[in-house]
């Protein structure tokens, strides 16, 4: 039987949808953002640059795995048919990387487990959020893409700070432990990887339960595999005239999302070296930018369904390049975190409406695949950005100067969105 897609709204269904994104943002909040990658860089390595140059190192390899197995494991899941084992597959890899990190003693010789682990269960995230937003147009009626997007991205900015400070007030943050570990071992902090992967576990059971799900296929998973990756590479080798909408979108979204993850990237770098911000600092200045953003995306996601995902980007990314311009002009931290806070709330509807838009255009015989492709937009050039940032930093000897070069990424970005037409493609070829 096929999978219809939902008319009206089935709110138990979207709030479960939803709560998927609070359970599994605690993965990129602590591990990759705030706790575990400060703690692998400044206590594990012998010192922050080695620390710095391993960890990036690892981010970069897995984001080359997520780059190239998330088209082939999308276009295997559209031939399938259901989406959530994918989800929980991939799921489960980042939960059990995530309990592992507790090993990781603050020495040298832990540096390379760490990044072992933490590379893979980053890798296993982002492909199993392939899955998850290949879901969106069989949770949402067409009518709702644009809120319920925005409502989870908004949901997953509060299960991410929800868990972060969660570990901040009983682990990181107390001068006593309030249970049990031992600080000289880093215990606490290490203790921060355990409360991620129960979050996780924990909180994505309702998503596993109450989700609808499209059926199986009744045929071997060999043949699926081999169907799958015929489809893909019929796709890939004529994206620009089965799918043109799509390509366009995914190419317009690779600028801009350069620039999107330079500016993650480099906020708390940007607060450090210019404004002389501390590590506690700078942690309230990545948590009230993350506030912003989560404000944002909740705000926006009724905008989005109201004048289109399409121009909710355009406004975004005017108004992220506006404060990101005040942002490099102001001279004080008070500036900044006013610039910057201004800014966040922009950062979630580019990102919420980027899915929906995708949601909209793609096929729904082929969403899976295409949001390998997205996923694939997002990584294959995401070392252009810091690169760029680096060596211009480096050449005019000014950060200022060298952040600058994210708003160009911004507007090439938007040059090239603006004449998208954001109907849905087909999948017939188009004529030349």
């Amino acid at each position: 039987m096929a999978f219809q897609r939902p008319r009206e709204m089935n709110r138990v269904a979207i709030a479960a949808w939803c709560l998927f994104d609070w359970a599994s943002n605690a993965w990129p909040t602590v591990i990759m953002s705030f706790v575990f990658a400060a703690y692998v860089t400044r206590e594990v390595a012998p010192d922050a640059e080695t620390g710095t140059a391993w960890w990036g190192t690892g981010t970069a390899l897995a984001g080359v795995v997520v780059a190239l197995v998330s088209p082939v494991v999308g276009a295997i899941a559209d031939r399938a048919g259901p989406r959530k084992p994918w989800v929980v597959g991939f799921s489960s890899v980042t939960v059990v990387m995530a309990a592992a990190l507790f090993t990781i003693r603050p020495e040298p010789a832990y540096l390379l487990q760490a990044v072992i682990l933490g590379g893979i269960g980053g890798a296993a995230f982002e492909i199993g959020q392939v899955f998850y937003n290949a879901m969106l147009a069989d949770v949402a009626p067409p009518r709702m893409i644009g809120r319920v997007s925005g409502w989870a991205w908004a949901t997953g900015y509060a299960g991410g700070l929800a868990c972060l400070g969660t570990c901040l007030v009983v682990f990181v943050l107390p001068a006593e432990p309030l249970l049990p570990l031992d600080p000289a071992a880093a215990e606490p902090v290490r203790a921060t990887g355990v409360v991620v992967a129960l979050w996780f576990a924990v909180f994505a059971v309702p998503f596993l339960v109450l989700t609808p799900d499209r059926p199986a296929r009744n045929q071997p998973f060999a043949r699926t595999a081999r169907e799958g990756v015929a489809q893909l590479r019929r796709s890939l080798a004529d994206l620009r005239r089965r799918y043109r909408r799509v390509a366009h979108f995914l190419l317009a979204r690779m600028l801009y999302t350069d620039g999107l993850n330079t500016l993650f990237a480099f906020g708390g770098v940007y607060a450090a070296g210019t404004f002389g911000m501390g590590f506690r600092d700078i942690l309230v200045f990545g948590i009230a930018m993350n506030i912003a953003a989560g404000i944002g995306a909740f705000g926006f996601a009724w905008v989005d369904d109201w004048v289109g995902p399409k121009r909710t980007i355009v406004v975004s990314l005017l108004a992220l390049m506006v404060f990101g311009g005040a942002a490099l002009l102001v001279q004080t931290p008070t500036g900044l975190y006013v610039a910057a806070s201004a800014l966040g709330l922009f950062l979630g509807p580019v990102q919420s409406a980027s899915r929906s838009l995708m949601s909209r255009i793609t096929p729904e015989a082929v969403r899976a695949e295409m949001f390998g492709l997205y996923a694939l937009s997002g990584k294959i050039t995401a070392f252009a950005g810091p690169a760029v940032v680096g060596w211009v930093s480096v050449a005019a000897d000014s950060q200022r100067v060298g952040m600058a070069t994210i708003l160009a990424f911004f507007l090439a970005g938007l040059a090239l969105l603006w004449p998208l037409k954001p109907a849905v493609d087909t999948g017939e070829p188009k004529p030349a």
